[in-house]
């Protein structure tokens, strides 16, 4: 029992003084004053995200130089040079796959995160092949900044990504479909926290080449037949600190300067997309990374209260390059009709990518993860010369429809129930016909505020964005706010 004035009653309890001493209350005017000044203030600067909302290819990188022209920084957040955007400009086509499509911007700074990871030499030629395309790139090194947190991509990982392939195939009969990029082994490297960062390699040389021996011992001592040249890569990587020493930056400091100081306009680039991020995607056919909303955080180090309107990119069709699940995919002369008159070809590894109907089941988990302020809708046009129009609205289990998106497809028997279009003209001749088809995808998702043609074409559409704007306000129920906004500019 506790000796007397040991204890106190606070709201008909007893609660013990720590100190023996009554517990005495504190006025509520100090509480008050005290929860006052915890609370945060709004933030004036918040990032701008553009996300994937399929299995890549959607046309980010479009939508990104779009928003771009306005940005003051534009930034990565996650994967490597597995990732491939295409942007056109003054008629040259630029391919970029670790360097941020907003690089075109002169104005604009580049940044290159911590949860990206690099594979040095082709970083500088990625640079050195798209300068030779335009005038574009020029002064890039001036304007790209690369967090010293971000984990290098060596050599032997990409050889050990080919050899896992390999083995998948001999002991399972399918392999994932990666890159060969060295993806996935340099993020193993980095959980394993045996991985090597920038801020490593721009340091002391000789501690560097010391961790550098050991992870190549770690990987020749599970894969003998690997064939790494230490000292040669060494001698590469050494010449490459040189060359990047300049670029790198604390990049949490960089971005926390960015979003609490003067008004600036922040965009964030995502690479591949919603279903194939590993913790989300269609596993174990994935990425190695974090490519929905959440990859934003800790892929630069940005507080979730700085996180502004986050865009998701929907093809009018749907794509995937590799194996894995594909519930809407059309293996016949539909799917390859869609695959020739899109260009559907991977823009890393060149391989043509599977072609199928719109799957609104995977659009409505996607924006489920990364809530979605709006969508918008890119190569609407494919679609003009196709008798019919389908459009996957649910998927079916035994004849009983799926509330969700499954964890996995396999072990289901999944059906799928299509939503049939006649014959459209969706060209800008024909804006009516076009507008049909999206004003029934607005009352089944969310606003469609941006919609976007082939790279041969405008992928703003003059008129209709006015008529788009009006017909996705009306029909909205989510209360998402709309691409194109007409009372405040695209990115906060």
């Amino acid at each position: 029992m506790a000796s007397d004035g040991s204890m106190a009653n606070v709201n008909g309890r007893e609660t013990v003084s720590l100190n023996g001493e009554p517990v005495v209350k504190r006025p509520r005017e100090s509480v008050a004053q005290d929860s006052s000044l915890r609370i945060p203030k709004e933030p004036q600067n918040k990032v701008t995200v553009v996300l994937g909302a399929q299995w890549g290819d959607e046309g980010k990188g479009k939508v990104v130089d779009l928003l771009a022209m306005d940005a003051d920084i534009v930034c990565r957040c996650q994967g490597g040079n597995n990732a491939g955007h295409t942007v056109v400009v003054d008629s040259v086509e630029y391919d970029f796959h670790l360097l941020p499509s907003g690089v075109l911007n002169k104005k604009a700074v580049s940044f290159i995160g911590n949860g990206v990871v690099i594979h040095l030499p082709g970083l500088f030629e990625e640079a050195e092949k798209n300068l030779r395309k335009g005038k574009g790139l020029q002064g890039w090194e001036e304007r790209l900044k690369i967090s010293d947190r971000a984990h290098i991509v060596f050599n032997f990982h990409q050889a050990v990504d080919g050899i896992q392939e390999q083995q998948r195939q001999q002991q399972e009969g399918k392999n994932l479909g990666t890159t060969k990029k060295g993806i996935g082994p340099a993020y193993s490297s980095k959980a394993a926290r045996n991985g090597l960062r920038v801020c490593d390699l721009v340091s002391d040389f000789k501690v560097f080449e010391d961790k550098f021996r050991m992870l190549a011992e770690h990987f020749l001592t599970m894969y003998p037949n690997l064939n790494v040249d230490i000292d040669s890569e060494l001698e590469q990587l050494k010449a490459y600190a040189e060359r990047l020493r300049p670029l790198v930056t604390d990049g949490v400091y960089f971005m926390h300067k960015a979003l609490t100081g003067p008004s600036k306009k922040i965009l964030v680039e995502g690479a591949n997309a919603a279903l194939l991020d590993i913790d989300f995607g269609t596993y174990p056919f994935v990425t190695s990374s974090n490519c929905t909303v959440g990859g934003v955080c800790t892929g630069l180090g940005v507080p979730p209260s700085y996180v502004g309107r986050v865009y998701g990119v929907v093809k009018a069709y749907t794509t995937r390059v590799g194996v894995g699940a594909f519930p809407t995919e059309q293996d016949n002369e539909i799917g390859e009709l869609l695959q020739s008159k899109g260009r559907e070809f991977g823009v890393t590894t060149g391989r043509k990518r599977r072609c199928g109907w719109l799957d609104l089941i995977l659009v409505r988990y996607a924006h489920m993860v990364n809530g979605f302020s709006a969508i918008a809708l890119t190569k609407l046009d494919i679609l003009d010369t196709l008798p019919e129009i389908k459009v996957g609205v649910a998927y079916k289990v035994d004849g009983q429809p799926l509330p969700s998106f499954p964890g996995s497809l396999f072990p289901l028997k999944v059906s799928l129930t299509f939503c049939l279009f006649p014959v459209l003209s969706l060209c800008e001749s024909n804006p009516q016909q076009m507008l049909t088809l999206v004003s029934f995808l607005t009352t089944v998702t969310f606003p469609f505020g941006h919609i976007g043609f082939t790279r041969s074409k405008l992928y703003s559409v003059v008129v209709l964005f006015v008529l788009t704007w009006c017909l996705c306000w009306r029909l909205c129920h989510t209360g998402s706010q709309l691409f194109i906004d007409v009372d405040r500019p695209l990115i906060s």
